[in-house]
């Protein structure tokens, strides 16, 4: 979905494609209705790539919309937050941009025109009561007593409810429609309610708003979408769009269509959880790089390349399923093994001293940037007398599968030769404190097991590296009972600070760019906190794919 050319096929490209070979439709318009009331996450993306990358794939227009219609949790932070997202993802709405709050006036209108054909009536049942009249699917519902009031009694408070004449919860506007349905969204459904809240947009000037189900069809109907494709939940909610969009004659009507929605492992996608996390302080904002948020993927390092590739492997269909998050680190790792370009940096330090390496001798390694990409060119990495490596690349006593350094071993130092272990220094409290070696050049050609990275020490520049794992334990967080909060099953060990020491080329990284740390992992540097003196890195990922993730297994 990250170019105009097709993918695997689904079901909603080939009722495209059939609606235009048969001229259905002279252009395909779709449109993506995010509700401003938080951050884009990576559900979200599934729904955006599918949007934007079907109408550019049959050379039409997506339509970005702010879903408005509910002031109590809206802002423009959300607004230009979901922008800023879906542009750094790879797509543009052009000037096809739009607000619902935009069409509250010809919404209104609309509302008016039902009730003028006898399709909608001001009720006066509280909340409790219409629960109550609308009864469950298998037993018809009750009609309201205000069911058939006269239509010119409606158009009054209906006027009066937009004047602000009547309390909040007092009255409502619903449809007609049919009360033994056995949809309920089809037994007089809300159209309009009094909420008296301030919106970001129109501020005071209205006092009563409409519902999403009535909202959504018109705009669709006003904007010209052909295709308004939905998530699985509002499968439910079709026959009242249909009924709306029919009902006013609109011609042609939009249609509206299904797919199943992205669920990951160890994953909470519901905004208002998400919110919860936020408020709560269990993360840093919206965009700590563990939330599954767009903003917080950019910031762990994750390539919009690999969100896309992933949307894409993912599919669409029209059954739920559970897909390993592992499969996403996957497509992460593919792009940036191409793409981001090589350091040497060690999280744990352990000190070696090459007894043979003269004291302030220099030399200069040279080491690709990218050994994926030569283009990438080379670089230059200072080595000398004392070398920082990592502490588990050393064992004292070494089991039988260990074939790294120990004491009277040999191991390669990537493209500097190698080093020969010949004693151990221990301080006060018996802790292996360093280590002590000989060095010998590549042209020796000894034969090893292992090569290990490493770090010159009297170049070396200071790092910080947070190290990021799953927020929650739980695998499938959908599963839990619906007492269960997922708060209870937080990862305490989802964040672990550690201080290290890395190459001086890393000084010079860019925050917000991804590399791999050599034999250790992708790193992105911080797009916050990175700076001259506080060199601050988010793991992206780990360097190796699981069995699930190499198999694309999804359950």
């Amino acid at each position: 979905m990250s170019s105009s050319q097709p993918g695997a096929s689904h079901f909603i490209r080939e009722i495209i494609a059939a609606d235009v070979a048969a001229g259905r439709c002279r252009e395909v318009v779709t449109r993506f209705p995010p509700e401003p009331n938080g951050y884009l996450h990576i559900g979200h993306a599934k729904a955006v790539c599918l949007d934007f990358g079907t109408a550019r794939e049959f050379g039409g227009r997506c339509h970005l919309r702010m879903d408005d219609t509910n002031p109590t949790k809206e802002s423009m932070e959300y607004v230009e937050a979901i922008q800023r997202d879906i542009r750094w993802l790879g797509f543009d709405w052009g000037k096809h941009f739009y607000y619902s709050a935009d069409y509250f006036e010809r919404m209104y209108e609309c509302a008016r025109q039902l009730i003028r054909m006898g399709k909608a009536y001001v009720c006066e049942l509280s909340q409790e009561e219409w629960k109550e009249y609308r009864g469950v699917p298998t037993r018809p519902g009750r009609e309201s007593p205000w069911r058939n009031r006269p239509v010119e009694e409606s158009l009054d408070l209906f006027a009066r409810m937009r004047a602000g004449e009547f309390p909040d919860g007092s009255l409502c506007l619903r449809a007609k429609i049919d009360m033994a349905s056995p949809n309920l969204h089809l037994r007089d459904p809300v159209l309009y309610r009094i909420l008296r809240v301030p919106h970001y947009r129109t501020g005071d000037r209205w006092v009563i708003y409409p519902t999403y189900d009535f909202a959504h069809p018109l705009e669709d109907a006003f904007e010209g979408v052909t295709h308004s494709l939905c998530t699985l939940e509002f499968e439910v909610h079709r026959p009242l769009y249909d009924w709306v969009v029919q009902t006013l004659g609109f011609d042609p009507p939009p249609r509206q269509y299904e797919f199943a929605r992205l669920e990951l492992t160890y994953t909470v996608m519901s905004k208002r959880k998400l919110l919860a996390l936020v408020r709560g302080g269990y993360v840093a904002g919206w965009d700590d790089p563990r939330m599954p948020t767009l903003c917080g993927m950019r910031r762990r390092g994750y390539p919009p390349e690999a969100i896309r590739n992933f949307c894409e492997a993912v599919g669409v269909t029209k059954y739920e399923s559970l897909t390993e998050v592992e499969l996403l680190e996957h497509h992460v790792r593919e792009v940036l093994n191409r793409t981001a370009q090589r350091r040497m940096a060690v999280l744990e330090p352990l000190r070696i001293e090459l007894e043979n390496v003269p004291e302030g001798d220099v030399a200069w390694v040279e080491a690709p940037n990218n050994p994926e990409n030569p283009a990438d060119g080379m670089r230059h990495v200072p080595f000398g007398r004392t070398l920082w490596i990592e502490r588990d690349d050393f064992c004292e006593d070494p089991p039988a599968d260990f074939f790294r350094l120990a004491l009277g071993r040999t191991v390669r130092l990537r493209g500097a030769g190698y080093v020969t272990c010949t004693g151990v220094e221990r301080g006060p409290d018996g802790q292996i404190s360093g280590l002590r070696g000989r060095w010998a050049p590549m042209t020796e050609r000894i034969k090893v097991r292992a090569t290990i990275h490493w770090v010159s020490a009297a170049h070396a520049v200071p790092i910080e590296a947070r190290l990021y794992d799953r927020l929650f334990n739980v695998r499938d967080l959908s599963a839990l009972p619906e007492d269960d909060d997922p708060l209870n099953h937080l990862n305490p060990d989802s964040l672990r600070v550690v201080r290290g020491w890395g190459e001086p080329a890393l000084a010079d990284t860019r925050p917000g760019e991804t590399l791999q740390f050599e034999r250790v992992g992708y790193f992105c540097a911080d797009e916050r906190d990175f700076r001259p003196g506080a060199l601050v890195f988010n793991r992206t990922v780990t360097l190796k794919d699981s069995p699930v993730a190499r198999a694309g297994d999804r359950r």
